[in-house]
């Protein structure tokens, strides 16, 4: 149970960096723009630019990152096994 609520907090993290950061550091770039039709054409190319990569992920990803989770849990059913032949207070 808690290895989920890692994975799923890594993820969350993961997520929040990678649409954090970017959005951040383009809009610095067109504010300071004067003419006025210039800096909106900006702000078009960056709404444009952080759409495409909030696409969903590809299906290669989605397998990559399924076969990744299986893994996971494959180790962690190991390690479970592993701490259930210790003996606690022998």
């Amino acid at each position: 149970m808690d290895s989920i609520i890692v994975r799923y907090c890594f993820a969350a993290l993961l997520a929040f960096a990678i649409s954090a950061a970017p959005a951040t550091a383009v809009e610095q770039n067109c504010r300071f723009i004067q003419a006025k039709p210039e800096r909106e054409a900006c702000y078009k190319r960056q709404e444009d630019e952080l759409a495409a990569r909030r696409k969903p992920a590809t299906a290669t990803d989605a397998s990559r990152t399924l076969e990744t989770l299986r893994q996971m849990r494959q180790d962690d059913d190991a390690v479970y096994r592993s701490i259930n032949n210790i003996c606690r207070g022998c």
